[in-house]
């Protein structure tokens, strides 16, 4: 099978894109692209409800603030519509997301097979023991994996991208400046909440990167340790089925042991990696909202932020904040997903090789 390292990260993706790319490129398309384009759609909606959302929050606790009971009441029936059509869309990205992704599973995986099955390729697909092997795990289970994660990730991203840019207005425009007493001198910060969430956001990303800089490689090589333990208890068992003697069933054991004993050690380091992004994704949970409360605790203070305008500002700023560490907090799934990418793009080069040579 063809070594990951020998070509790279990008090349892989690129190798697998040209393939799976055809599911929206092939006679027929409609099936793929109608689905698309309604998860598209309710991905723009549901962004204006939550906007619309902002608004009513801000609204909702003036009124809570002035102890007006009329807007009170107006404002919680207004809630009954939002409510009821963010749902609605939810439902529809849901149905979306996942019809594109069974449809685009059943196109890959087909793919796959035909190519695997092409002139009796998968005869000519030999494993040395040790090597990365199971193409048929790498069509049943990578190809699945390969498909779901980017489309929920490429989902997650066109919404981090939105919400960063539509709430970063709210921020921008009621946040407004900042006039900071330093030694006598009054010194104006201009549109400090938005210069806040981006330092805020910039160290937590740095963060996330340097704590788990090494994920990608270990959880690729998780799957290539379970991947190996498959193998080697599948070649035993063809080997030496008929074999009785005690020497040869002491080797098979100690052979699946020793697979296993790497799979085992994989999970734990996989652990280890998981526990040090965890510090940096649940620390950023917790200080997001209370980092909004304070700074926008001098302007509420003086009287020049109303209790509806914390809200809905303390809103957009988890947000906004969210959607820019839009990696943190899918470090570990990017990183599962790419190593499932580079499995089905490097079984894709080895078939590329094996049908090249058939040719010349």
């Amino acid at each position: 099978m063809t070594d990951i390292p020998a070509y790279g990260q990008r090349f892989l993706v690129a190798r697998f894109w040209r393939s799976a790319s055809g599911f929206w490129r092939r006679p027929g398309a409609a099936t793929a692209w109608t689905p698309t384009l309604l998860l598209l759609s309710s991905v723009l909606f549901q962004l204006m409800i939550q906007y619309r959302l902002s608004y009513w929050g801000r609204d909702f606790f003036d009124a809570f603030g002035r102890r007006d009971g009329g807007v009170l009441k107006a404002q919680a029936l207004l809630f009954l519509p939002l409510a009821g059509a963010s749902l609605l869309v939810a439902v529809l990205g849901v149905w979306s997301l996942m019809t594109t992704q069974r449809r685009w599973r059943l196109w890959l995986t087909q793919y796959l097979i035909d190519r695997w099955l092409e002139n009796d390729l998968f005869r000519s697909l030999q494993f040395a023991v040790g090597e990365d092997q199971n193409p048929e795990y790498r069509i049943a289970e990578d190809a699945r994996i390969a498909v779901d994660s980017p489309l929920s990730m490429a989902v997650g991203l066109l919404k981090a991208v939105l919400s960063a840019g539509i709430f970063i207005g709210i921020l921008w425009n009621v946040g407004g400046d900042l006039a900071v007493g330093v030694f006598g001198y009054v010194l104006t910060v201009p549109k400090y909440l938005v210069i806040a969430v981006a330092i805020y956001s910039a160290l937590l990303t740095l963060a996330m990167i340097f704590i788990g800089r090494r994920l990608v490689s270990v959880i690729a090589g998780k799957n290539a340790a379970e991947a190996q333990f498959r193998s080697v208890g599948s070649h035993l068992r063809e080997r030496d089925k008929f074999a009785t003697n005690s020497v040869g069933k002491i080797e098979q054991h100690n052979s699946l042991s020793h697979a296993l004993q790497d799979v085992i050690d994989r999970w734990r380091e996989l652990c280890v990696q998981l526990m040090q992004t965890t510090l940096v994704s649940q620390g950023n949970v917790l200080l997001a909202p209370v980092i909004a409360w304070v700074l926008c605790a001098p302007k509420y203070l003086v009287g020049t932020m109303s209790l509806g305008e914390v809200a809905q500002v303390t809103a957009a700023f988890v947000i906004v904040q969210a959607a820019l560490n839009w990696l943190v907090e899918n470090y570990s799934g990017l990183a599962d997903c790419l190593s499932s990418i580079n499995r089905v793009a490097s079984l894709l080069l080895a078939l590329d090789q094996l049908s090249s040579q058939g040719q010349n």
